[in-house]
């Protein structure tokens, strides 16, 4: 009590920068806003069902003080409300009840850099998203060559950003958004793909701003950064603050709160071992090359990948942002073709290639399981009996009937796990799909790759969570520039990397 009581007479001392009052915002479960998302009904709903206008509240009565010169962290598991909180922050959603006062501008960077068309170069993307945060085109002149370099995307500046892996555009993002002169800036799941020399570089940026700017509102699953980077960190659960205070006590407080899962009968480190992999090639990669043109110049996104993965195997891919891992996930799953050199496939395969995609975002959650289900080629009868299944294992039931459009990025990533790892494919490819999964979604996530490793052919992992693929690797792959650096076990290779960031950085 007497802790609390110094922190609080430190905190008025400060000047507040944001104030968050009696917050409540709500949305109508079951209602949908475009004709696609009607004609799509026909596909699993009888004719005599009533339609769902359940009200939800993510949030509501909730306060909360912002301080100038802070890095305030914001955790708490998948739909406890915090990208709904950024949203009504930063003015994208307006509230129902309360106000939110802000003492600046505020620049928002939420998951994936929002707000980034694909068939645009990088270069007009900087552009593009100065503009849309109100920035004069003669600052964003002075400033482009810094972002660019910042960004370490290099000739990619050029290249149209479908070609971008999850990771450069959060590169990008992050770099625009942190150089524009933001006065408060949001964070909402926007470094979870960046690689960790990248990592290393915002966390400075961020410290820097903090002397200049207002505030950073950080909002993140990794427990790790959160303690590293945040001067204070909140815990919002179903949209209401458990605690606000000093980042590691709250980090312990919101650990303890995560229940334990029953333990396996089988231990872990056995459905690693060597004995469970088999001799059967899966997958065969034989000199694999896909070339881009940057500008008038040829790029090799991959080049001369040789490789073999067997029945049984658990491969982590690694490697810093624009290494090649997503683009040897498309060439995996047919989306490219190598230029050069083939890929042998033996068997169905399943991506989920992040944060859900696929998903119409006007549809509801569970229309989407369906949608999902034909993308894949399952028919309507197997998705109907596996539809209770993937609601319960996603955990999101009580959004379930809400459109996409409101679930935050984790929610989106942990339905879209749910999707793919229940309908059982051969060779199940996960590329950053688990980068915004919370504490108790990715342990039970790496207990379905378990045991898919009895029923799938093998498992393919694209994460820069390194402690992720230590636990359920059996293998690893580190790539950089397109090509392969090092490959074996699975905790040896990535130490390999660790030490290799550690002496650039």
């Amino acid at each position: 009590m007497v802790e609390e009581q110094v922190t609080q007479e430190k905190q008025d001392n400060k000047e507040v920068v944001l104030e968050v009052k009696d917050l409540g915002v709500s949305f109508r479960a079951g209602t949908k806003d475009d004709y696609k998302s009607k004609v799509f009904d026909i596909f699993n709903k009888s004719d005599d069902d009533e339609p769902k206008q359940k009200e939800f509240w993510p949030i509501r009565d909730l306060n909360l003080k912002g301080y100038k010169g802070e890095i305030l962290g914001i955790i708490g598991s998948n739909g406890s409300g915090k990208t709904t909180l950024c949203k009504l922050i930063s003015g994208i959603l307006k509230p129902d009840e309360g106000s939110v006062y802000t003492d600046g501008e505020v620049s928002a960077l939420f998951s994936l850099g929002m707000g980034f068309n694909k068939e645009l170069t990088g270069r007009e993307n900087v552009y593009l998203n100065g503009m849309m945060l109100g920035i004069a085109k003669d600052t964003i002149d002075e400033y482009l060559e810094t972002i660019h370099e910042f960004s370490g995307l290099g000739d990619f500046i050029d290249q149209p950003m479908k070609y971008y892996s999850s990771g450069m555009k959060a590169r990008l993002g992050f770099s625009v958004t942190s150089h524009l002169q933001p006065e408060i800036l949001i964070l909402d799941e926007a470094l979870n793909t960046g690689d960790a020399q990248f990592g290393k570089k915002a966390a400075a940026k961020m410290k820097e701003l903090v002397k200049d700017a207002k505030m950073v509102i950080i909002v993140t699953h990794s427990l790790r950064y959160a303690k590293r980077n945040c001067d204070r960190l909140v815990w919002l659960d179903q949209g209401v603050i458990k605690a606000d205070g000093d980042p590691k006590e709250v980090a312990k407080m919101y650990r303890d709160s995560v229940p334990e899962r029953p333990k396996r009968k089988r231990d872990f480190e056995l459905v690693k071992a060597n004995a469970k992999v088999k001799d059967n090639v899966i997958v065969k990669a034989d000199n694999a090359t896909v070339q881009y043109k940057l500008g008038k110049q040829p790029f090799n996104a991959l080049k001369d990948l040789d490789f073999e993965i067997r029945e049984g195997e658990v491969v982590g891919i690694i490697g810093h942002n624009g290494a090649g891992k997503s683009t040897l996930c498309k060439v995996l799953t047919n989306i490219l073709k190598p230029d050069q050199g083939s890929i042998m496939l033996k068997g169905e395969t399943s991506a989920l290639l992040g944060y859900g995609t696929g998903f119409n975002t006007q549809l509801s959650g569970r229309d989407n399981i369906y949608l999902n289900g034909m993308l894949l080629n399952i028919p309507k009868e197997v998705v109907d009996r596996e539809l209770e299944n993937i609601i319960d294992f996603s955990g999101i039931r009580k959004s379930i009937d809400k459109p996409i459009k409101h679930y935050s990025s984790g929610m989106a990533a942990r339905l879209g796990f749910s999707i793919a790892a229940q309908l059982k494919p051969d060779i199940f490819i996960i590329d950053e799909a688990l980068s915004t999964g919370d504490m108790a979604f990715k342990e039970k996530a790496s207990e379905k790759i378990q045991e898919m490793m009895e029923s799938a052919k093998a498992v393919i992992i694209v994460s820069h969570s390194m402690t992720f693929v230590k636990k359920v690797c059996t293998r690893a792959i580190w790539m950089e520039q397109g090509q392969i650096v090092s490959d074996g076990d699975a905790i040896e290779i990535v130490e390999e990397y660790k030490e290799s960031v550690k002496q650039k950085g």
